[in-house]
């Protein structure tokens, strides 16, 4: 029989109902010195990462102990509130609703007395005020603590930073927690004045820690998988788990939802079937086509251009933006990107796979749409691809589409790469899948299509130059030998000015490092 409890990808985790790690994250200990010490510390990390499920353990922790007060408090329903006059009597409102909910001590009158109507003084009056009243000193534990925004968010940072210097004479919070997507120095690029500051390069620069959440580790994910195991009996074999690894990087939600997949739909009828590699492939390429809550969050962050000028090198390849940028912190923060031995990727394969989905999805419903320009039947044969029936059909499209197509997208200059990718979407939708390697500053765009046991390595790169012809032989040669292949394509985007479209469009077949090597102009 199944056990009671389950794999979850809805929200906070329950010891008693979920499968979970240390719900602290090894964190511990560095947290309650922090707590004794008196700091104020940030912990960021990014969305359905664990940082709820830690505050409330932490919370539960620190309460257990009896030194303190521990109170959790989310500010998630206060997103965008901008007016301070209307965001801080909320905030307040907020702290009181917590303190009852988690039955604190004296929380039906916490705030009473206090004029809401200053709303650069509430939240800092009702705190003393509060503090003033405890036995022991209070730990706050504020969650989602960048939904605020504009004088709202000033507001709330100044009180407790002036609380926070005056809490020698008068009573104030002990410790205190702010945790959120981006870390509060990024904060500053909310405010919607930028001579509104807090006297400070930094928005809070009492903050003595700051942190973030890791993903699981590979260990961590066996562990996690194992209690299923022990409650069930259905076992994740050594490679499975290897490819929930490779595919997730130990992203928290994506680990949880892939295997709940298979658990809940995939083996309902067989709960003791033991978990293969080719189960949990097709379990990731459910959840892609899912497009759960999860991804559309993420993706929705694709229209606005602080995220399109990270992006969009990293799908073409171009050279990576300053590290030490907002914009760059911003991105990383929100898990949309990692820096892995000095590549600006996607954070994930899973995370690459959507993103470039989610931008070339009007375009691949659109190619072709009567059903007769570019139909997909055309592609398909014993099998197998017709790879340079395919090219030639995208080379046709892009002469007649290249002007008005590119400008349909924000990312112009990835443009060239979505476009192709969406041609090649189409054909392998239902019967294989596009293996994608994208990173800023390689210069290229590295894509495996593998279809019915068959491996079509192409490489994407944008010639602006006479050197960039021999470069991608050497490159797409060097892609071919990590995926063992014989045969490849090297499709080169033209940006060289003054050449016509006759010089521009040409296949030719070149026999480099004993490999046969398609390269196909456009």
């Amino acid at each position: 029989m199944p056990g009671k409890r389950s794999f979850n990808a809805e929200g906070p985790c329950n010891p008693r109902e979920h499968y979970m790690i240390d719900a602290l994250r090894g964190l511990g200990g560095e947290l309650l010195s922090l707590i004794e010490a008196k700091k104020y510390f940030i912990i960021h990390a990014a969305r359905q990462s664990g940082k709820t499920t830690l505050l409330r353990a932490l919370a539960k922790r620190v309460n257990a102990e009896g030194n303190y007060y521990a109170l959790y408090c989310s500010l998630e329903n206060l997103d965008g509130m901008v007016d301070a006059a209307i965001g801080i009597p909320a905030v307040v409102r907020t702290l009181k609703r917590s303190l009852i909910r988690f039955a604190a001590p004296d929380a039906s009158s916490f705030a009473d007395g206090i004029d809401l109507s200053d709303p650069y003084n509430a939240l800092q009056d009702a705190l003393e005020a509060y503090c003033r009243s405890l036995a022991k000193p209070l730990v706050l534990l504020i969650d989602e603590a960048d939904c605020l925004a504009g004088a709202t968010l000033i507001a709330f940072l100044r009180q407790l930073r002036s609380g926070y210097i005056n809490r020698d004479e008068i009573p104030f919070v002990h410790s205190l927690a702010l945790t959120g997507m981006r870390n509060i120095k990024d904060y500053r690029s909310e405010y919607r004045d930028p001579s509104q500051t807090l006297g400070s390069s930094s928005p809070f620069n009492i903050v003595a820690e700051t942190m973030t959440l890791r993903n699981f580790s590979r260990a961590e994910i066996v562990t996690l998988y194992a209690q299923h195991t022990a409650d069930t009996g259905q076992k994740f074999e050594d490679k499975a788990v290897d490819m929930v690894w490779e595919q997730t990087s130990g992203q928290p939600w994506l680990v949880n939802a892939t295997a709940k997949i298979i658990v809940n739909k995939m083996t309902a009828d067989a709960p003791q079937a033991p978990v293969t590699p080719d189960m949990i492939s097709e379990a990731i390429q459910m959840l892609i086509l899912r497009n759960d809550t999860h991804f559309d969050s993420l993706m929705a962050r694709l229209n606005e251009e602080r995220v399109r000028k990270i992006i969009e090198p990293v799908i073409t390849g171009e050279a990576a933006t300053d590290r030490n940028s907002e914009d760059y912190r911003y991105v990383k923060d929100m898990g949309l990107i990692r820096d892995d031995r000095g590549r600006i990727e996607p954070a994930n394969p899973i995370y690459g796979e959507i993103i470039i989905r989610t931008l070339s999805r009007n375009t691949q419903d659109d190619i072709g749409l009567d059903g007769n320009s570019y139909p997909i039947p055309r592609y398909l044969k014993d099998n197998k691809i017709e790879m340079e029936t395919l090219l030639c059909d995208f080379q046709v499209f892009w002469r007649e589409n290249e002007a008005i197509w590119g400008k349909k997208y924000d990312y112009q200059e990835a443009a060239p790469q979505l476009i192709l990718q969406a041609f090649l979407q189409r054909v392998v939708n239902g019967g294989g899948r596009i293996v994608r390697e994208m990173a800023a500053s390689t210069g290229r765009v590295d894509l495996c299509v593998e279809y019915k046991g068959q491996r079509y390595p192409i490489e994407l790169k944008i010639r602006r130059d006479d050197n960039t012809y021999n470069e991608g032989l050497k490159q797409i040669a060097a892609y071919m030998d990590r995926l063992g292949g014989k045969e490849g394509w090297l499709v080169l985007f033209d940006q060289r000015k003054g050449l016509s479209w006759e010089d521009k469009l040409y296949t030719k077949i070149e026999h480099f490092d004993n490999k046969m090597i398609t390269v196909v102009g456009c």
